[in-house]
């Protein structure tokens, strides 16, 4: 039995099961047991809670003579408060602004009590009411899908072990004492089962919370140890050569010297790359990526970033292949800098024997397409698909490691879709690689290209 069952076994010493509603109470030909069944069927196969009480309640409605109407309100511990989550014969749309107090009219003082409570009059039902406000009195009469208002009730409170969740009310519009005592052991076995309901979906919501903080802090971890592997080899690099360069005892000549320089610089480049990626990893995470769109010269754009990475580089050359029509196209230059650096880098790192890397734009009816292609190692065709995962690195296959957050392309896939376009990688192992990302043309950038 899980825990949720035991819960709802526990819940409260008057609960009646099935067994002795078919042996006693309710004769096997009442069609109250089909709807216990009915519900119970309900609750095994249908996994919105929402869906489950709506479904639960009409089919309450649909069975018995009795219940012409009906509202399941579910306390929020929140605000303390009881809010509608289905409802028969009245419009839910228009109870959502209903937020009852505990102990406000009949369904607050029944939660309240703990205890079942019958309005076998009108008069009783207007009673009862008097304590509501006056905009939760406007909400139930706009509500209210029926000529009438209801002639008798009943309200039923559920229960999680000692713990209450919410409670039932049925009415019936047309007669008075249409509910009876004698309805109680039946009752009691429908709120039973939905109070199993919504324990058990609460059991799932929790366990889905607890998973998530689980990935959540094994992200973490794992962010926490490829940080610390990334950053031990710079600033091994930095500290072997600054220690190197502040010992009294050796000397070096000037091209020694600036040699030294230049790797500690390229060092400190890798480190704040590094720390770049972390911090815009979470600001994505955080959901506060901005765009600050304006017209963009793509060409110029491409050569801005190709001129500072090819500085980096004697062994490849580099190409860029424009249509002379490309249109403007409104986008964040610097995000856009971003996603073209990323795929550049990557180029130049995994084909270390160099080669040539090609910068291309084509351009359709909706969208400029662009792609970077390199001559390097290739990606094997089971990695392909993982390229845009958190901290995912293909194996270079070099014989040494590349430095890497593993965090590059997931931030590029970002910045392509908030700009309303895709990435994706092509590539044969031994071949090379290419990676395209497209961007929308906007109405006046695609007649314009037309008219060109």
């Amino acid at each position: 039995m899980t825990q949720a069952e035991k819960s709802a076994a526990e819940g409260y010493d008057r609960s009646i099961n099935i067994e002795r509603l078919r042996d006693g109470a309710v004769a096997k030909e009442d069609p109250r047991l089909s709807v216990l069944f009915a519900i119970a069927g309900v609750f095994a196969t249908e996994q919105s809670l929402d869906a489950m009480l709506q479904r639960s309640l009409t089919s309450l409605a649909e069975t018995l003579n009795a219940v012409e109407a009906g509202i399941l309100l579910l306390y929020d511990p929140t605000d303390e408060r009881l809010v509608p989550r289905a409802a028969h014969g009245y419009d839910l749309s228009q109870l959502k602004q209903v937020r009852l107090a505990v102990g406000e009219a009949t369904c607050g003082k029944t939660f309240e009590t703990g205890q079942p409570r019958f309005y076998p009059t009108p008069r009783d039902l207007a009673e009862s009411r008097r304590t509501l406000t006056d905009e939760h009195a406007a909400a139930f009469r706009e509500a209210l899908t029926r000529d009438h208002s209801p002639k008798s009730a009943v309200c039923m409170p559920f229960f999680a072990g000692d713990k209450a969740q919410g409670v039932m009310i049925l009415e019936n519009m047309q007669r008075p004492n249409a509910f009876v005592p004698d309805d109680l052991p039946f009752l009691r076995a429908v709120v039973d089962l939905v109070a199993l309901a919504v324990h058990n979906a609460h059991l799932r919501f929790q366990l889905e919370e607890t998973r998530a903080l689980d990935e959540a802090n094994r992200l973490k971890g794992e962010l926490l140890s490829v940080l610390a592997h990334e950053m031990r080899t710079p600033l091994t690099s930095i500290k072997g050569y600054t220690t190197a360069l502040l010992m009294q005892e050796a000397s070096f000549d000037p091209e020694a010297q600036r040699e030294f320089l230049e790797i500690i610089d390229e060092e400190c480049d890798t480190l704040e790359t590094l720390v770049h990626d972390l911090l815009e990893s979470s600001v994505i995470d955080a959901g506060l990526l901005k765009l600050e769109p304006q017209p963009v010269i793509l060409p110029r754009l491409s050569r801005e970033v190709i001129d500072e990475i090819a500085h980096r580089t004697d062994e490849h050359r580099f190409l860029v292949d424009f249509p002379e029509d490309l249109p403007i196209v409104d986008a964040d230059p610097d995000r856009l800098k971003q996603v073209l650096r990323n795929l550049l880098d990557n180029a130049v790192k995994y084909s270390p024997e160099g080669g040539l890397v090609i910068t291309r734009a084509e351009l359709s009816d909706t969208e400029v397409t662009i792609s970077v292609a390199d001559q390097g190692l290739g990606i094997s065709p089971e990695h392909l698909n993982c390229l845009f995962d958190k901290f995912f690195r293909a194996e270079s296959g070099l014989g040494h490691h590349v430095v890497g957050s593993g965090l590059g392309l997931p931030i590029a896939q970002t910045i392509v879709e908030a700009h309303g376009g895709r990435i994706w990688a092509e590539s044969k192992v031994g071949q090379g690689s290419t990676f395209y990302f497209t961007l929308p043309l906007d109405d006046r950038a695609a007649g314009a290209s037309e008219e060109n």
